[in-house]
């Protein structure tokens, strides 16, 4: 319980602050399990149904038939809930596009704000709500003019809620190329090119009262904008053979919002920097780790050292389904705050559908 009120207070904290900066931070956590054991390194190593939010260039290297992959994921002691889930899908031979959600939440808040009426307590005025950040993507890729090189897009549309008290809606677009060459993989994704904003609606009545009891400023209606992020980054396949296959990928993201404390900090740019490797056998085991979150901190002596979080994953595939498996920290918050990530994938290839309606004749 004392994790879910501290998770609301500072969430309703950022809110009323106003902090353009980190605006729809749920955004950059990441999707896919995937991703995460490689420390998210995937701007160029993507290949699944998840690169409409990783970089929508990539699109086009997704198998040609329909793909499924769900993620789940929990944090703060299963308290904020994270899922995902992606269908990617072929209009013709080489274009590609898919629809993605992605939802952010805590829920069975108790809202006490009318639980004293200034003369006496009552449990019946307990209500719950829910806090949630959700975000639908719609993407589409094409090659231009010869398989190596390829470039997308995603629309996305943003809902964010704050129970009964406030909600906000914002649009945005992420553009991304992808370049193949034997081996060699590159990869460029600009998030929010256009820089996305939320326009905030607060409910006042729902918590006027309470606040001017309490003392706490009214919020008014605002806009706040994201903006525009960059990830780019490159993977090879160092071993390749019919059975073993090893391939290391490394992702820089340059902020533009000022700096933060990242690898590299200066105004107005800021960069991390996320490493993974993956050693797979025949398409069936793959293992992987990773390192992200790189960051400066400070000791008692007033030194600064270099952290970062490490990452590890296993993924298996077993005829047109997969699992995957990652720990890994994208909170930022403490190297204590791990969390477990699972994502399945359908490969709706044309002999499962084959022999799923012939079963069912």
């Amino acid at each position: 319980m004392h994790y879910r009120r501290a998770l609301y207070g500072i969430i309703w904290g950022g809110i009323l602050a106003a902090q353009v900066k980190y605006s729809n931070e749920f955004l950059k956590i990441g999707v896919g399990a995937r991703a995460a054991g490689l420390g998210n390194a995937q701007v160029a190593a993507v290949s699944d149904a998840t690169a409409g939010y990783w970089n929508p260039g990539a699109l086009p290297v997704v198998p040609p038939y329909p793909q499924l992959i769900l993620m789940h994921s929990e944090y703060f002691a299963s308290v904020a809930k994270y899922d995902y889930g992606t269908l990617a899908f072929p209009l013709q031979e080489t274009r590609r596009v898919s629809i993605s959600f992605i939802r952010l939440g805590i829920d069975d808040i108790p809202n006490t704000l009318r639980f004293y009426d200034g003369n006496s307590y009552d449990f019946s005025r307990i209500t719950k709500f829910s806090v949630a950040d959700m975000a639908l993507y719609l993407s589409y890729a094409q090659p231009l003019r010869d398989t190596t090189l390829s470039i997308g897009g995603s629309f996305k549309v943003i809902h964010r809620l704050l129970g009964p008290f406030a909600t906000a809606w914002g649009f945005g677009m992420d553009l991304g190329l992808l370049y193949r060459k034997g081996p060699w993989r590159a990869g460029v994704a600009l998030y929010d090119a256009t820089s996305t904003f939320n326009a905030w609606t607060f409910n006042t009545e729902t918590f006027e009262e309470a606040f001017i009891l309490t003392g706490n400023a009214i919020p008014q209606n605002s806009v706040e904008w994201t903006r525009p992020s960059l990830r780019l980054g490159g993977s090879v396949h160092i071993w390749q053979s019919r059975r073993v296959s090893i391939m290391p990928a490394l992702d820089w993201v340059i902020f533009t919002d000022g700096m933060r404390n990242t690898l590299l900090k200066s105004r107005p740019f800021s960069a991390d920097l996320s490493v993974g490797i993956e050693l797979r056998y025949r398409d069936w085991v793959a293992l992987r780790g990773g390192m992200t979150n790189f960051q400066q901190a400070r000791q008692w002596n007033g030194r600064r050292y270099l952290t970062f979080y490490p990452t590890a994953g296993i993924g298996f595939r077993i005829w047109h389904f997969g699992v995957d498996y990652a720990l890994a920290n994208f909170t930022g918050f403490s190297q204590g705050l791990y969390s477990h990530l699972v994502s399945l994938r359908l490969d709706f290839h044309p002999t499962l559908t084959k022999g799923i309606f012939s079963r069912g004749g």
